[in-house]
């Protein structure tokens, strides 16, 4: 039997005969014919059936037992092909198969749903959940509801209507959990949505028991950083979504403000959603009440950027019963107000190419790293910026233009030039000419409109280069300012908790470009929550993922480990009898050789397969 599945594949059924014991056995297999290049054809075993004539009753009936859709109970069942004359006399019902008419359908995702599934048992998420999300009277079962949803978010993430129409029947999902589609009805995800948020903060605390349990996670030092998700749609700007500034760089839309911390392992702990137009600095104090009250008071480090705490909040910390140690950046500009104490102080090399050094100034210690990396990138940067503002500053002295003209022309070459135009003064008519905050830039429109008056080329515009400014900004190059209450004299030490906070900034990452935290397009208040929080358990499996890779499989990437388990598909083979029924075979397809290396370094193992069903169903309106 032969089934074409694409231009160059095609499948057959194949059949293995071996003796043993004297007797023949026969074992079938759905075999696929693929054209490769240079008109070579190569075969691979999609499917492995077993043996379907085996005379040996203890060993068949074993292997062949069906659930009977029709009085829904499960027996023990003989299958022989329709052309084998003689069968032995069995205790058991016999049934003879059309093999000549065997039928394979619905093809689906299979291995990324059993991974995501694995690793939710893994957070024993369900013992969690169980008891928060009991069934309803109507037989819903939320808690499936929940992890169809997470797994959605974790494997292909997207909408709910893309869930409900399509993801769902296209997955192995309702196989694995044992439902059938109404479990993906667009009410129901929703509905399962409403449910959840009051319990995010018991979710917290059970995270962070399973961390330290399957991870020996420690939790003295937290990252604190924020980033902004925005909405595709057009809501109003009303509750938490806010015009703000973006870090995804969508101005023109509302937005809402995540907080996450983070343990320098990577391990998310706790977020809270904010409004979209919530500033930095006015976050950090809230949040340490809220870690506080919900994990008590310990003497934890908190690593932040520099935009987060504010003077007033450092000095609380300090003052606290509890002392609070921080360590964040500190501006560039008071570098200059410490450059005469940090002279005599000693380099100390952290790593290749990384230097630190450690001065005290009243209540802190300050820390100067210089990287020979990051220098010659700033260095590049900061001459091709210089020889682009340059060259336009001289294009502009021969241009016969107005000086109101002139003046435009001259902001948007310092405003392109960034930090490089304080090195060049610029003068015209002997005025110096100061970058302003704002962007000064006409349009075409604008300009044609004015009189284009003759200026003196040469003499209007001059410049030159501010040669100790120039120095200055060289010194500076590479360098970067930390600022702690720590008293540990190590900055090397220091300068490693900062390095940390990388695993913040690659939660963010990951958050929004593998799980698709973003754009948001619910309306309701809460379900916007509610989304934000399914992204939240998706990349704690996520999260679980990494750490066993980076353990068993370096180099691997979570994504890459769940796009390669998701080729793995499921297929039912249907196997019409020769009275009217039909044998249905729900079977994963059979792991090629770089699946079976990564579930081998992994320790995975993957579980049996399915039993088969026996239905009354005609096969045509299956098919």
């Amino acid at each position: 039997m032969l089934c074409d599945v694409g231009e160059n594949r095609r499948m057959f059924l194949r059949s293995t005969v071996r003796k043993k014991d004297g007797k023949e056995h026969r074992y079938w297999s759905v075999v696929e014919n693929r054209r490769v290049a240079g008109n070579r054809t190569i075969q691979w075993q999609a499917l492995y059936l077993g043996e379907i004539n085996d005379g040996q009753k203890a060993a068949w009936t074993d292997a062949i037992e069906v659930f009977d859709e029709g009085d829904q109970t499960t027996k023990q069942v003989a299958l022989f092909p329709e052309h084998q004359r003689v069968v032995p006399e069995l205790d058991c019902d016999i049934i003879r198969i059309r093999m000549s008419e065997m039928k394979l359908c619905r093809p689906r995702q299979w291995g990324a749903c059993w991974l995501a599934c694995y690793l939710w048992d893994q957070l024993e998420l369900d013992r969690f959940w169980q008891s928060r999300l009991p069934p309803s009277r109507e037989g819903t079962n939320w808690l499936n509801v929940l992890k169809t949803q997470v797994s959605y978010q974790l494997i292909d993430p997207g909408s709910e209507w893309r869930l409900h129409r399509q993801w769902f029947d296209r997955s192995a999902m309702g196989d694995l959990l044992g439902e059938d589609a109404r479990l993906a009805q667009d009410n129901t995800l929703y509905r399962c949505l409403d449910k959840l948020l009051p319990h995010k903060d018991a979710m917290f605390s059970f995270l962070q028991e399973r961390w330290k349990t399957l991870f020996n996670a420690t939790f003295d030092v937290l990252l604190y950083d924020l980033t902004s998700t925005y909405f595709e749609c057009d809501p109003p700007a009303e509750g938490r979504r806010k015009f703000g500034y973006s870090r995804d760089k969508r101005s023109d839309c509302v937005q809402v403000v995540i907080a996450l911390i983070v343990t320098p392992q990577g391990f998310p702990l706790a977020y809270e959603v904010m409004d979209g137009n919530t500033s930095d600095k006015t976050t950090l104090h809230d949040f340490l009440a809220k870690i506080e009250k919900q994990y008590g008071k310990a003497q934890r480090v908190w690593v932040m950027d520099r935009g987060i705490p504010t003077e007033e909040t450092l000095a609380e910390m300090r003052a606290a019963p509890t002392p609070t140690h921080y360590l964040c950046g500190t501006p560039r500009g008071r570098l200059s107000k410490l450059e005469q104490s940090f002279l005599d102080k000693p380099w100390h090399e952290v790593r290749q190419s990384v230097h630190v050094k450690l001065t005290k100034d009243k209540d802190d210690m300050y820390i100067l790293a210089r990287s020979d990396g990051r220098m010659d990138k700033e260095r590049s940067m900061r001459r091709r910026k210089l020889r682009k503002y340059i060259k336009r500053l001289k294009e502009l002295q021969i241009m016969n233009i107005t000086r109101d003209q002139l003046l435009k022309k001259v902001g948007v070459a310092q405003y392109e030039a960034g930090n490089c135009y304080a090195v060049v003064d610029v003068m015209i008519e002997g005025e110096i000419i100061k970058k302003k905050k704002s962007r000064e830039k006409s349009t075409k429109a604008e300009e044609t409109q004015r009189p284009i008056a003759v200026a003196a080329p040469s003499h209007n515009l001059t410049f030159r280069i501010n040669r100790d400014k120039l120095r200055a900004l060289r010194r500076g190059e590479g360098t970067y300012l930390l600022r702690s209450n720590m008293t540990d004299d190590d900055p090397g030490k220091l300068w490693q908790f900062y390095l940390q906070l990388v695993e913040v900034e690659q939660a963010f990452k990951e958050l929004k470009n593998d799980l698709s935290v973003r754009p948001i397009y619910h309306q309701l208040e809460h379900r916007i929550e509610a989304h934000i929080f399914i992204a939240f358990m998706a990349y704690c499996l996520q999260v679980t993922l990494k750490q066993q890779t980076k353990a068993l499989a370096p180099g691997l990437t979570p994504r890459a480990v769940i796009e390669k388990m998701a080729s793995i598909q499921m297929i039912d083979v249907h196997l019409p009898t020769t009275d009217g029924r039909h044998v249905i075979l729900s079977r994963y397809t059979e792991p090629e050789k770089d699946h079976q290396l990564l579930l081998q370094r992994l320790k995975l193992q993957l579980p049996a397969q399915s039993k088969p069903k026996i239905t009354t169903k005609d096969l045509r309106k299956v098919a």
